[in-house]
């Protein structure tokens, strides 16, 4: 059985094709497909399907070439994630000082699973299996801020950090 994949679970969303230009512009060459694809995920947080098709029709490479680098480089996604991607290692070095309890812990304060954004858009949860930085291990990075030796009484200071940049 044939499993069908959509593009984007996001139908509704459109990325202004205003936006888009500059950044295809910037490149210009099909060869720079994935650099493309990166700073429009930066943009949008993950890749909106109007804007794969219009990086296919505007560098001239098949759709299926620029969709199977969207799901190639796990990096990619291709469906609306949170504002803020919380990345939390299990890696060996991060899983022996308890790397596994510290996701546990985020996925019941947050209500969400590995995978998942939040109700409210404001969170997703990934794992990574190394950010190689062992020695600081465990480690959990949200939006590129490193929070090291973490434990799981530290999860809830950390996320509280995030919300309460929301709410001023």
């Amino acid at each position: 059985m044939v499993e069908k994949t959509s593009l984007s679970s996001d139908e509704n969303f459109v990325a202004p094709v205003s936006e888009l230009d500059p950044i295809i512009d910037k490149y210009e060459k099909k060869e720079c497909l994935i650099a493309i694809l990166q700073e429009i995920q930066d943009r949008y947080n993950y890749l909106p399907k109007n804007a794969l098709i219009y990086v296919s029709e505007k560098l001239n490479v098949p759709l299926i070439q620029v969709y199977s680098v969207a799901t190639f480089y796990k990096t990619f996604s291709l469906k609306p994630r949170g504002k803020h991607i919380i990345n939390a290692c299990i890696g060996t070095a991060c899983h022996v000082r308890g790397g596994r309890r510290i996701v546990d812990e985020v996925k019941r304060k947050l209500n969400v699973d590995v995978g998942e954004t939040t109700q409210d858009k404001l969170f997703t949860l990934e794992t990574v299996r190394c950010l190689g930085c062992c020695a600081l291990g465990p480690v959990v990075v949200i939006d590129n801020n490193y929070y090291s030796h973490m434990s799981s009484k530290k999860v809830d200071a950390v996320l509280n950090k995030y919300k309460k940049e929301e709410n001023t």
